[in-house]
């Protein structure tokens, strides 16, 4: 029997200590109570004190105002008495996380008066009833520990899933947790067991080239791309985040600050390719008109991907198909919803509000089987894609009326709750616009699973590889659907490190470690949810989140920052749950400083490693910081030459990403900036001296005296096939190192100084097949990862 611990009260200062030292100690315990460091570590092993303004900033963010003289004692000694916490006050937690091995738990009730035997003040018994998932029912009677500890709730071994445990006091139900039994390891797709190993195309979708989209790369082009890559050996096509961004402000470009991560970037979508493009005539005509079609050619024909134009081509399109779609297969428009319930939810299930009278979120009927199954995708929707839907319409709406207005924080006052009559009677007037965002979301969902679906059909072991971004924008659909669950007084960003000297600020929010446990972590699940169910692995960026993550005050700086404490073991058994679920493998980006628990923590759960050749060193004393061997890399990992983020191969070569730093003034010293450029030449002999230990050394390339001096086709196929001997499971290929890119994707710690998120590759798709490069690479990874 597994027993777990009760809770134990907080140390806080005696009550009637005073003066500045009480202050301190009251705020240093605040702090350690809500999960803050009072200092960390820099990359450098630095130790860094966070400033007593920057704890106070933090505090805030998390809703305890500590801003007056003597704050800090009054609210930590509130907390105490149980005036600050209303978890305090039940019997049992909101959410239990327990892994499968950890059974037959037992678990603590906080049951006031209990008397052993089970009865409170000789007066009424604990009990409790345990549903589990699948619906079968347990009951029992609290036992006493015998040690005067208060009773206890024996659990049977359950499945993994999530179950949910209510507790009664008589007659009386004092309170109901989640409780989440969690699988052992992540999933793992049959290609990658016994050691099996895979390689993959690694693209940003939009940058695709091709003769056919209409100025970015779409869905029909990412198909096209799994097709040809299942061709040459490929086992997998890797992605950026795909998630919502801004339809109404198409210049905000970055996957890695998006509105919402639970649904899709609706500018992928290949309108050609909508079922009603093909039933109706009209809108044919239209887009095959001389001037519209020279509108795609200049977007076809563009250095840079102009996210204007394609949403200026898009969308009107797009609402052409609706109102086809609507006339054609919906019998009826859609019905404005009203609310229903007191929208708490039930952990795992959204809340029931904001939904139309019997139809779910969607309300209204369907006329064809087409439309029976968008009214499904609504219902199945539920309140999650009603709140994003409105939000869309609402920010359409006053951006119309002020085209500075950039999210919900810009909003007025009234509409800023998506609870709020004012949010209610704009929905009803503004019914079929909101299913007009719904309906995009269902075309998304269908043009991604189609692609995910021939993948496995083309015999792809993974498919497609997709990536989870670390937070969600501020003014975006998701935090103004559920506010209460984010820092909105914070950022995540990360402090100083080699590649971003002065720390970074990302600008997004961080969710709230309370609030999530809170809702037993439901917004959590729901993101993995969503992210999971069209791939074939997932890619968490910034992992080290799930365990701790450095938050910024908002209008402050990196140096005021600090680290946050998440509930990591609860996190990484729900990853687990929801990875074998769906069926879905882990790939955890741990660059940079990651404690030694995060990583075992990964280990343990089968998440993938992410390994990149550029930091992928080690030191000898006779010749400094080498590369290590292929062999030296781990199985339980991912390789991988570079990143979006970093320097490509070509890049790297010839300092591009370097030069321009020094032109953008971001070195904080002509010292640092020297010392950089001279480790990247280090870096590069270094480099060439790996691939001679390999014999994998290309004719003309020599460490001493250094060559090649620019980057050659055969050199970067060479660095590929050092990584493809890695024993590691997965490994990626950056396209823009096969098409001999020297730009990178995206600079950090650059917003509009250079074309971030706007590079497109400089060959068109359909030409890949042909290309030389792309097929000997494909020959010779396809040839390495199958060898024993």
């Amino acid at each position: 029997m597994i027993t777990v611990a009760a809770q134990g009260p907080a140390l806080v200062p005696e009550e009637g200590m005073a003066g500045p030292g009480a202050e301190r100690a009251a705020l240093a315990a605040l702090c350690e109570q809500r999960g803050i460091a009072l200092f960390y570590y820099d990359i450098w092993g630095t130790r860094r004190e966070v400033p007593e303004s920057g704890l106070r900033a933090l505090l805030h963010a998390m809703g305890v105002t500590v801003d007056q003289p003597g704050a800090a004692q009054a609210a930590l000694l509130a907390g105490a008495r149980g005036q600050g916490e209303p978890e305090e006050a039940m019997p049992l937690p909101p959410v239990l996380v327990l892994g499968e091995d950890a059974q037959p738990a037992s678990v603590p009730v906080a049951a006031p008066g209990y008397a052993p035997g089970g009865a409170t003040d000789g007066a009424e018994t604990w009990h409790w009833e345990l549903q589990e998932e699948c619906e079968r029912t347990h009951v029992g009677t609290c036992r006493s520990a015998g040690d005067g500890a208060g009773p206890r709730i024996d659990l049977p071994v359950l499945p993994p899933g999530y179950h949910r445990v209510t507790v009664y006091c008589g007659e009386s139900k004092r309170c109901s947790m989640q409780l989440v039994i969690a699988p052992a390891r992540c999933h793992l797709p049959p290609v990658v067991q016994d050691g099996g190993r895979v390689w993959g195309w690694a693209v940003q979708l939009y940058a695709l080239r091709s003769r056919r989209n209409w100025g970015m790369g779409d869905f029909t082009d990412l198909e096209n791309l799994v097709r040809l890559a299942s061709r040459h050996g490929a086992g997998f096509v890797g992605l950026n985040p795909l998630h919502a961004l801004h339809p109404d402000n198409p210049a905000h470009a970055s996957p890695y600050s998006p509105s919402s991560r639970r649904f899709l970037d609706v500018f992928y979508l290949d309108v050609e390719a909508v079922a009603d493009f093909s039933e109706s005539a009209a809108v044919r005509r239209h887009v095959a008109s001389q001037a519209f079609q020279k509108r795609l050619a200049e977007l076809r024909a563009a250095e840079l991907v102009d996210y204007i134009g394609v949403a200026a081509a898009k969308l009107p399109v797009l609402g052409k198909l609706y109102d086809h779609f609507r006339r054609k297969h919906l019998s009826s428009s859609p019905r404005a919803p009203r609310r229903h319930g007191d929208g708490s939810g039930d952990g795992v299930h959204p809340p029931a509000a904001l939904v139309a009278d019997g139809e779910g979120a969607g309300g209204g009927t369907a006329s064809s089987p087409r439309g029976a199954a968008f009214r499904e995708f609504q219902r199945a929707g539920g309140l999650a894609l009603r709140r994003y839907a409105l939000y869309e319409t609402l920010q359409e709406h006053f951006r119309l009326l002020d085209a500075n207005t950039s999210g919900w924080t810009q909003w007025p006052e009234a509409y800023r709750d998506p609870g709020s009559r004012a949010v209610i009677e704009f929905a009803q007037d503004h019914a079929e616009r909101v299913e007009f965002f719904e309906y995009l979301q269902w075309l998304a969902d269908i043009q991604i699973g189609r692609v995910q679906d021939l993948a496995r059909e083309f015999g792809m072991g993974v498919g497609l590889y997709c990536d989870l971004a670390v937070s969600v924008d501020l003014g975006g659909a998701d935090v103004w659907a559920e506010r209460d669950l984010y820092a909105c007084e914070a950022s995540a960003g990360c402090p100083p490190d080699d590649f971003n000297l002065r720390g970074q600020d990302w600008g997004l929010p961080p969710m709230l470690p309370d609030a999530m446990r809170e809702r037993g972590y439901a917004p959590f699940i729901a993101v993995l949810r969503a992210n999971m169910r069209r791939a074939g692995a997932l890619r968490i960026d910034h992992v080290m989140g799930l365990a701790r993550l450095f938050w910024v005050p908002r209008g402050g700086t990196p140096e005021a920052g600090g680290y946050v404490a998440y509930p990591f073991e609860d996190l990484l058994g729900i990853v687990a749950l929801e990875s074998r679920r769906s069926g879905c493998m882990v790939i955890g980006e741990d660059l940079g400083t990651v404690p030694d628990e995060v990583r075992e923590g990964m280990a343990r759960k089968g998440i993938l490693s992410y390994r990149v050749l550029y930091f992928s060193r080690r030191h000898t004393d006779a010749y400094g910081d080498i590369y290590v061997s292929p062999a030296e890399f781990p199985a339980d990992a991912l390789v991988t030459a570079t990143t979006h983020d970093l320097a490509t191969l070509a890049g790297f070569w010839d300092d591009v990403d370097l030069q321009i730093r020094a032109q953008l003034d971001l070195f904080p010293s002509d010292a640092m900036r020297e010392r950089l450029f001279a480790a990247r030449k280090e870096e590069r002999k270094q480099l060439l001296w790996a691939l001679q230990r390999e014999g994998l050394l290309p004719e003309g390339a020599s460490p001493e005296p250094l060559a090649p001096e620019h980057m050659t086709p055969e050199l970067a196929m060479a660095i590929q096939e050092y990584l493809a001997r890695a024993p590691a499971r997965m490994q990626v290929v950056q396209a823009e190192d096969v098409l001999g890119c020297r730009e990178q994707a995206n600079l950090p710690g650059t917003v509009d100084e250079v074309p971030n998120w706007r590079r497109k590759l400089p060959v068109d798709l359909e030409d890949w097949g042909g290309d030389a490069r792309f097929l000997e690479l494909a020959k010779r990874l396809t040839a390495a990862r199958s060898a024993a």
